[in-house]
């Protein structure tokens, strides 16, 4: 017979909702539970990139962590990233016109992907922040349309999903091609380590 009482809690919530960082996590062997974290985007005035994506994965992970009922508290991985060209931060395009304008202005140029990843745990917050060089082939207005009608851009920063369709767009890629997808998965693995979490297969409590 078993025990009666309270379950034990997940190893690892992920404050997220994206399929991208769930595949990715399970990727290297953990199934998360999510745990969606709505939060205000806003940017900050004078707000430099790297620091509104710092900002923002570690707002994820605290407003998830207290979300959570004191007895189902684990570890929480939260992420937020950014396609930044420039000093100018692009999200996820509000229509055709808007994604067809980011693609137009990413054509031929090298922007960067800033990931940041946070770990929130009952002894601290850790972070880490992952920095990609993403270059675009020149791209025609045609194909840039094209690419909109098969419904990839819609929720994509930058408009385009390096995953998808759009990598016949890029020339080059220096950094992490997980990080380009939203979750850098070296600096993920270096955090969940750090928590007693092997992304091997030892299954720590983190807490």
């Amino acid at each position: 017979p078993g025990t009666v009482g309270i379950m034990a809690p997940p190893f690892l919530y992920l404050a997220s909702a994206s399929p991208r960082r769930r595949d990715l996590l399970r990727q290297i062997g953990i199934e998360p539970e999510i745990v969606p974290a709505d939060v205000d985007e806003t940017r900050l005035a004078g707000e430099v990139p790297r620091a509104y994506v710092d900002r923002l994965a570690r707002l994820k992970a605290e407003t998830a962590w207290r979300a959570l009922a004191e007895h189902r508290r684990s570890a929480v991985l939260a992420a937020d990233t950014a396609v930044v060209l420039g000093s100018e931060i692009f999200g996820k395009p509000a229509d055709r016109d808007a994604a067809l304008d980011m693609l137009a202005r990413l054509s031929g140029r090298t922007h960067e992907v800033i990931t940041g990843v946070a770990l929130k745990t009952a002894r601290h917050l850790d972070l880490r922040v992952n920095v990609s060089r993403v270059t675009f082939r020149p791209l025609q207005r045609e194909e840039c349309e094209a690419y909109w009608r098969t419904g990839e851009p819609c929720d994509k920063a930058g408009g385009y999903a390096v995953q998808g369709r759009a990598a016949v767009f890029i020339s080059e890629l220096a950094g992490s091609f997980s990080g380009v997808m939203g979750l850098p998965l070296y600096e993920t693995a270096e955090l969940l380590r750090a928590a007693g979490i092997d992304p091997l297969g030892h299954r720590g409590d983190g807490r």
